[in-house]
């Protein structure tokens, strides 16, 4: 039992790391792209943006309930201890937030594509997206901050 236990924190901790690095490192990286205001850069960060959310975040969003879930029970939490409920609920809010976000950066990067491939400027709904996308981003990052700090402190 202790060994499925320290392999379900292990599995639930990196999920973590990788939720909440490659969060917030892809998004200040396609953030400073942004703020260039060329359409070749924010392209390119678009895409590696885009790609890391499939290849990275998306699998740490379904790994970290599953072994939230389990490390709870194998640790004998009461799965209504509200420390676990909020984490729950925070979680949702920050999925809530980055769900619109992932079709969003689609949009943005579609549109820089295009407007490199065009030789345009990125037009007024690129920069509504943009800012949408930012708007979102912080109470998404805010709710993780405060649910690994929930799994660390487990308040009474």
């Amino acid at each position: 039992m202790a060994s499925l236990y320290v392999a379900l924190k292990w599995l639930h901790l990196a999920g973590a790391i990788v939720l909440f690095g490659t969060g917030l490192g892809t998004a200040f990286h396609f953030w400073l792209a942004h703020r260039s205001g060329d359409a070749r850069v924010i392209a390119a960060a678009a895409r590696s943006t885009v790609i890391a959310d499939y290849v990275f975040t998306l699998p740490a969003v379904v790994l970290q309930p599953i072994t939230g879930l389990a490390l709870a029970h194998a640790a004998g939490y009461p799965l209504a201890a509200t420390w676990i409920l909020a984490a729950f609920a925070l979680y949702a809010l920050a999925g809530a937030c980055w769900i619109p976000v992932v079709f969003i950066q689609i949009r943005m990067r579609d549109i820089a594509e295009r407007s490199l491939r065009e030789g345009t400027e990125l037009d007024g709904g690129y920069r509504r997206l943009a800012r949408i996308w930012f708007a979102l981003g912080w109470p998404a990052f805010a709710a993780l901050a405060i649910v690994l700090w929930l799994m660390i402190a487990r308040p009474a």
